[in-house]
């Protein structure tokens, strides 16, 4: 079997690239897959000593069969680093993993992608291959949801040609089709929105354009019922995403079994993370910051009241 190259990219996050690239390194397969890094450039005078940092670091790495470091010489942005990188690489390939610099991989990571990869390499109705999974319990060992998803994932050239960047296209046929709800979780999550947003260029986002464009054609990503992949990136310091520990999971400590199972949509496994997000809407810490929210808003309409009598 022909193990799918690793491409990684990487902006301004020096410990976040590391801890990355250290874990992925524990895999089994690391030193016979080829890795490609897309550096993003700096946005400005600020980003540029970090961007550095992580440069210097990528430069130092080795473990891998090979590695080729892309450094672009202007910012691209997330989005469009991660479009054009992937787009050039698994089009070379026919098949790719796909990481960022602050995911945190299991050591099985790499076996369970390649195998998935190889097992339904000829099923158009698998579209791609994904290694985070929700902290629920009692999910099965492995099962197929309807999209597409970000966090450490695989694909292939048949796949990735779906890819539609526009997002314009993409909400109409959602709303034409009626399907906003569906592809909302039944509105546990406001995944139509994060594509309005990126349509009126308030997010840059290709995650929610990459999981539309799957989503409308009907296609499936597998899934491990056990995460392999750990984000650390949701502390702040992220290009867009804001602290959290909703999504925060424990990393498989044994591998994931990569075995043919139905090519359906998990409708139990959807109605649990449809659920599991709406516990995130209700929690007691969300209640809490959402007081504090309010109260300081009022706090602050008064003495601008205080100020206007003054």
């Amino acid at each position: 079997m022909r193990l799918a190259p690793i491409v990684l990219f990487v902006y301004n996050r020096p410990w976040h690239t590391r801890q990355t690239v250290e874990a992925l390194l524990k895999n089994e397969l690391a030193s016979e897959s080829e890795l490609f890094i897309f550096s993003d450039g700096p946005k400005d005078e600020k980003s540029a000593k970090e961007v550095n940092g992580v440069r210097r670091y990528i430069k130092t790495i080795d473990g891998f069969k090979k590695i080729t470091v892309i450094e672009r010489e202007k910012n691209c942005g997330l989005a469009d680093n991660i479009i054009d990188g992937v787009t050039k690489i698994v089009n070379e390939y026919g098949k790719i993993i796909v990481l960022e610099d602050d995911l945190v991989t299991s050591p099985y990571f790499l076996k369970f992608m390649n195998a998935a990869l190889e097992l339904y390499k000829f099923d158009d109705r698998v579209i791609s291959i994904h290694g985070y999974c929700y902290p629920i319990d009692g999910l099965p060992e492995s099962f197929f949801l309807r999209g597409a998803d970000c966090w450490g994932w695989g694909t292939w050239k048949r796949g990735w040609d779906l890819f539609e960047e526009d997002g314009q296209k993409l909400l109409d046929k959602l709303e034409e089709k009626k399907l906003m709800r569906l592809f909302d979780f039944n509105g546990a999550y406001r995944y139509t929105q994060m594509l309005r947003d990126q349509i009126a260029g308030k997010n840059d986002s290709w995650a929610v354009r990459w999981y539309a464009s799957a989503f409308l054609q009907e296609r499936l990503t597998l899934y491990p019922g056990t995460s392999l992949i750990r984000n650390i990136g949701l502390e702040g310091s992220g290009t867009h995403c804001g602290a959290s520990n909703a999504f925060d999971v424990k990393l498989a400590q044994n591998p994931i079994s990569v075995k043919r199972i139905d090519i359906i949509e998990k409708l139990e496994v959807r109605r649990a993370i449809e659920n599991y997000f709406r516990s995130l809407k209700s929690s007691p810490e969300k209640k809490i910051l959402s007081f504090i929210k309010n109260y300081f808003n009022n706090v602050i309409k008064n003495l601008n009241r205080i100020k206007i009598n003054w």
